[in-house]
């Protein structure tokens, strides 16, 4: 059986290099989140990187000669925005608000947790082995001890609606993610990252408008630290890491995709202290639990804990015709 939607074998220059931009860049938009969020509203901000990152690739994919996509195309990509960016990045945006971006980082860091538990329950889905059982423990053991009381390990915990909102965008993002590999998506990885981003973008906003954010923007009191931290995430952090991320979904395994939650929280962490965000002996010891656990929950995934689905008939025809041209 073969891996659904995965594209001929690249070059391991090019898989270094995704891998390198989710892994570094993706660590860093966690503190121009929090930086972007100062004067704009986050629901606002995050459909405006979405927005304009995902009409630039759109253009640019239809330039290159991406064909138009299917009505059925935009239902997938719209689902997929929808559990990517509205539920997963959106639910990031909003709890920096409150929460310091490197403990957002840890949180999200339990992607790879709920992968496991998605491939456990889906149809045909095998049990986990028992280190990733052990991993799952561990994960949830760090997860507690960021979210316990504020006394535990010292420094101050999450609060209770923080920490259900960055499990729900984890969890969204989780389920994008594995519903990706099997959807009906446009031939181009360019095309499926820019119509990704238009749903997303247009869902955040439309989210925005109904909790009042549009009437509230005084564009009087946008700092340039703001404006210049959006552009960052415009840029790196959508055009470049997500289409690194997306494409790297349609190459590789989604495990060693899911690699960089054990990554992005040291990078997150380490630039949230630089800014002035509280490093605690909590923080670091539920750093070291929860990135212990997702190195052992992603190393045995990739040893072949979890057997391939066999794609469709439309993912197999996807697979012969997607190329690292696009």
């Amino acid at each position: 059986m073969t891996e659904p939607n995965l594209a001929p074998t690249p070059s391991r220059l090019a898989v270094m290099a995704a891998f390198a931009a989710i892994y570094l860049i993706w660590g860093s938009t966690y503190l121009g989140i929090r930086i972007a969020i100062e004067t704009l509203p986050p629901f606002f901000m995050a459909g405006v990187r979405f927005l304009v990152a995902g009409g630039l690739l759109y253009i640019w994919a239809r330039l290159r000669g991406a064909p138009r996509p299917t009505r059925s195309n935009w239902g997938a990509t719209l689902i997929i925005g929808g559990l990517l960016l509205l539920g997963g990045n959106g639910g990031v945006t909003w709890s920096e608000q409150t929460v310091p971006s490197g403990l957002v980082a840890l949180l999200v860091a339990l992607v790879p947790l709920w992968v496991v538990v998605i491939d456990w329950l889906r149809p045909g889905g095998v049990r986990p082995s028992a280190p990733i059982i052990g991993g799952l423990v561990l994960g949830l053991a760090g997860m507690v001890l960021l979210i316990g009381p504020g006394d535990i390990g010292g420094g101050s915990s999450v609060g209770l609606v923080d920490t259900l909102v960055l499990m729900g965008a984890s969890l969204s993002w989780s389920i994008g993610s594995v519903y990706s590999r099997y959807a009906a998506l446009p031939e181009s990885p360019l095309m499926t990252t820019a119509m990704e981003m238009l749903c997303g973008g247009a869902l955040l906003s439309a989210l925005g408008g109904l909790t009042g954010e549009w009437s509230r923007l005084d564009l009087g009191v946008v700092s340039l630290r703001s404006i210049f931290a959006l552009a960052y995430l415009i840029v790196f952090g959508a055009i470049v890491a997500f289409s690194a991320y997306t494409w790297l979904l349609r190459v590789v395994p989604p495990a060693r995709a899911a690699t960089y939650a054990y990554v992005n929280p040291v990078v997150a962490v380490v630039l949230g202290a630089l800014a002035g965000e509280p490093l605690t002996a909590r923080t670091l010891i539920a750093a070291v639990i929860i990135i212990i656990a997702v190195v052992l929950i992603t190393t045995y995934r990739l040893q072949g804990a979890v057997p391939p689905v066999r794609p469709s008939p439309v993912q197999e025809v996807e697979q012969q015709i997607a190329g690292l041209g696009d």
